[in-house]
């Protein structure tokens, strides 16, 4: 919940001339802004192949009264591609339980929008040592009764949520370790190869001076980026780190 409308297209004009100029085309650049100034930013990332534009939330429902929320369906005829669920905040803020995402992650597949589903835990989990396990069932509760043709749809993004808006910073063993783990367990549902296919992004403090070691590993594919996406140029850094 960041900018006002002339500083979301602002921020998001400057992005678009930085990813053309800068950053490879064989890298996917999403930016996603609130969802009131979607329309103006899918402007600025119209013809750049590499950039496209993702909410940050939907609701399960198609319609209904459901005053202030937004569906997956209202979002597809914004022209955009992906849509953000289970962030930690709307876990936290919003008690979104992993049965309510699944039934979202469902949605935005009918409409035909790419989910980027979310999942982590909190340093109470991390500490304890049951995160493997507790972020494993968030996955399994929320995706594992999808086809395998709807989960190739799916990206996935982790966020140890003791390491988002804190200073800390998973270090590069750690995000290793829960990508892979993850990655072996969506491989007992729908094989090796679905499995090695899914991107699975890093979120959790992500900025432009450890992205190249935390992009180096081999089982993180990429960064679901916070605070640092504010600021076009070290956004930039962070999409080049690859």
């Amino acid at each position: 919940m960041n900018k006002t409308a002339a500083e979301a297209i602002a921020l998001a004009n400057e992005v678009a001339q930085l990813v053309k100029a800068q950053v490879s085309a064989d890298i996917q650049v999403i930016m996603a802004p609130p969802s009131l100034f979607i329309s103006e930013v899918n402007k600025a990332v119209s013809g750049i192949s590499n950039l496209a534009v993702s909410a940050q939330n939907c609701h399960e429902k198609s319609s209904g009264a459901y005053t202030g929320e937004i569906s997956a369906n209202m979002l597809a005829t914004s022209g955009i591609s992906y849509v953000i669920l289970g962030h930690s905040e709307r876990r936290q803020y919003f008690a979104e339980s992993n049965a309510q995402l699944a039934a979202k992650v469902d949605s935005a597949l009918a409409a035909g929008l790419t989910p980027i589903f979310c999942c982590g835990e909190s340093l109470d989990l991390r500490e304890g040592g049951e995160f493997l396990a507790y972020v494993a069932q968030q996955l399994t509760e929320s995706l594992f009764h999808l086809s395998a043709e709807d989960f190739a749809k799916i990206v996935i993004a982790y966020e140890p949520i003791w390491a988002i808006g804190t200073g800390l910073t998973a270090s590069s063993d750690q995000a290793q370790e829960m990508h892979a783990y993850l990655r072996g367990h969506l491989a007992t549902k729908y094989g090796q190869n679905a499995a090695d296919d899914c991107s699975i992004l890093y979120g959790g403090s992500c900025n432009a001076k450890n992205a190249q070691e935390l992009f180096a590993c081999t089982d993180v594919d990429g960064g679901l980026i916070g605070g640092a996406s504010l600021v076009a140029a070290d956004f930039i850094t962070i999409a080049t780190s690859f």
